[in-house]
């Protein structure tokens, strides 16, 4: 489970294994749909803490999961709109997207899965333990996106605590934003800073999200002295979860939740 911002917690090689938040990537992508409510419940399963998700904008400004820009790739859009290429996310209504498929187009069990709205997400993980990583996707075409965000999870505050969410931002812009309309909401800035600018990085965000090529340990315990938590994305190998492991990274992205349980996440 998500622990409290500042505190690490250095396991020497002979003792028990530390505890890194599992956080399955899009849900966990290699099991089921990615960004569904199937694919989090599945991942819960396989003993993940947290689900990243990734929120997009809709037409009628309403929230949704979804990774890409257009709908093509993981629902049936194509077949039910063959008229609207390319299929923007933004250029469809919520009542729409709903009409779509999301779950087929990975295994036929899944038919009938639908795009999650954000706060079915939020009321899905309610009294579960479980914590949410909320990744907002950032378009040209969606400019106020962060302020929507913001808005709807002041109006769905009861749905989440600080404890069990944070949401990822990729600039200083959208870090403030979020700040002051959402006080006491968690913030991860997406990508890896100097280690000089840790400490003006640290006035508005609670962690980093950012890639495990050239990561070391050495960076991670300067974001550490800063009292910020490091999550790291995409590990699917157990060797390369081990070795992050080891780093002291807070969390670990993964496709396969089940393979960080196994890789020595916990005893």
């Amino acid at each position: 489970m998500y622990h409290s911002l500042g505190v690490v917690v250095t396991a020497l090689i002979t003792a028990a294994p530390p505890q890194v938040d599992n956080i399955a990537h899009r849900g966990g992508a290699a099991h089921a749909p990615e960004n569904t409510i199937a694919a989090c419940a599945l991942a819960r399963a396989q003993r993940a803490d947290v689900c990243e998700f990734d929120v997009q904008q809709t037409k009628d400004h309403r929230l949704v999961l979804m990774h890409d820009e257009t709908l093509s790739r993981t629902t049936d859009v194509e077949k039910l709109f063959p008229k609207r290429k390319p299929w923007w996310v933004s250029d469809f209504t919520l009542a729409e997207i709903q009409r779509l498929d999301a779950g087929s187009w990975f295994a036929p069990r899944f038919r009938g899965e639908g795009v999650p709205t954000l706060k079915r997400a939020l009321e899905s993980l309610r009294g579960t333990g479980a914590g949410l990583l909320l990744e907002i996707k950032h378009s040209p075409r969606s400019p106020d996106i962060d302020r929507r965000v913001a808005a709807e999870l002041q109006e769905e505050r009861a749905a989440w605590t600080p404890e069990r969410l944070t949401v990822q931002a990729f600039g200083w812009q959208s870090m403030r934003l979020l700040r002051d309309m959402v006080p006491g909401l968690p913030i991860a800035l997406l990508g890896k800073p100097a280690a000089g600018r840790l400490a003006q990085v640290a006035r508005y965000a609670d962690g980093l999200t950012l890639p495990h090529t050239g990561l070391t340990a050495r960076y991670v315990q300067k974001v550490h002295d800063r009292g910020m938590r490091v999550y790291t994305w995409s590990a699917d190998r157990p060797a390369l979860m081990r070795r992050l492991i080891s780093y002291g990274v807070d969390g670990i992205m993964t496709n396969r939740p089940d393979l960080l349980v196994k890789a020595g996440r916990r005893p």
